[in-house]
């Protein structure tokens, strides 16, 4: 397991049969998300400086140290992170865009605007061909799409097929931040710190399904479970962690675990969840059976973005 440390500036690697931390390593000065590539043997962590700063941070997680300090320039602000098709993607909330960077040339090599106020977070799909973005202060979730558009009857001798992305823009709740997709890829859910309510975007109609009054007061992040039953959502305001059907659109249960709650991460095979207690500088461990903290572990002061490293 991967956690950051936003004061310690920090990646904590940990053992998840153990809960202990392994090895610490040091990044930026502001790191907010982190990801592994799909061998697990490298960490990017994007250096946010709220929209400032222009920074990826690439982990040797075999070596356990740094490897290089990618310049993001001209994207600033990197904050939402993937690794999807060999390529580390991330939003450019400065920029107003998303990037990706290829570790093969050590450059990055594609980027796409989306005209909307902090682009924070990004879900790509496994092929790569569809982006789902939240744009915090814009109120709005981005899909863009990617085409191969085939020359057309005017088109020079020789011409070749050549890539386009389109983009649709959903309206939702102001404050959208933390957004999860469900695993069959239908739908995303997304919480808004604003006024606490969820959007259900609906992905195949690309629009707005329904919105749940939730009252999940400083709404930070959501994930669906691995089955696609429940949804969890953090709450940096309330430290609460609020449990809701995915089927029925109903809560579940409101959880205490702490003062604050940001990241979240969920246990592959089903049997927990992590959340990142910002304010109690731990994570905790919800049982997601019993839906019951059974623990907490440190891995550095104001934890936040969390993510699974896994090798073949």
């Amino acid at each position: 397991m991967l956690a950051l440390s936003k004061t310690n500036h920090t990646l904590a690697i940990v053992d998840p049969a153990t809960l202990k931390v392994i090895a610490t390593v040091p990044v930026g000065t502001d790191p907010h998300e982190v990801i592994a590539s799909s061998d697990g043997t490298k960490a990017y962590v994007t250096i946010y400086g709220g929209g400032s700063l222009h920074e990826l941070d690439e982990i040797d997680l075999v070596a356990q140290k740094p490897l290089r300090n990618i310049d993001t320039k001209p994207l600033f602000g990197p904050h939402g992170l993937t690794f999807v098709d060999g390529k580390a993607w991330f939003t450019a909330e400065g920029s107003k865009c998303v990037g990706r960077y290829d570790p093969a040339t050590g450059k990055l090599d594609w980027s796409m605007g989306t005209g909307q106020d902090r682009t924070h977070m990004l879900y790509v799909t496994p092929d790569g061909k569809r982006i789902y973005t939240t744009n915090v202060s814009s109120g709005t979730v981005s899909i863009l799409v990617d085409s191969l558009i085939q020359p057309g009857r005017m088109a020079p001798p020789g011409a070749r097929p050549h890539e386009d992305w389109t983009q649709t823009i959903v309206p939702v709740s102001r404050g959208s931040e933390g957004f999860d997709v469900s695993p069959d890829g239908n739908e995303l859910w997304t919480a808004a710190s604003e006024d606490g309510t969820i959007s259900i975007v609906d992905l195949r109609a690309k629009n707005l399904a329904t919105k749940i009054d939730a009252k999940v007061n400083g709404a930070n992040r959501l994930k669906f479970t691995p089955d696609g039953k429940l949804v969890f959502i953090s709450s940096l305001g309330s430290g609460d962690l609020t449990i809701y059907d995915a089927a029925s659109r109903k809560e579940v249960k409101r959880l205490k675990i702490g003062h604050g709650a940001a990241g979240i991460l969920m246990d592959p095979d089903g049997s927990r969840a992590f959340v990142a207690c910002s304010a109690d500088n731990n994570v905790a461990v919800v049982d997601l059976k019993t839906l019951e903290v059974t623990g907490h572990f440190e891995v550095g002061g104001v934890p936040d973005g969390l993510a699974w490293a896994v090798r073949p």
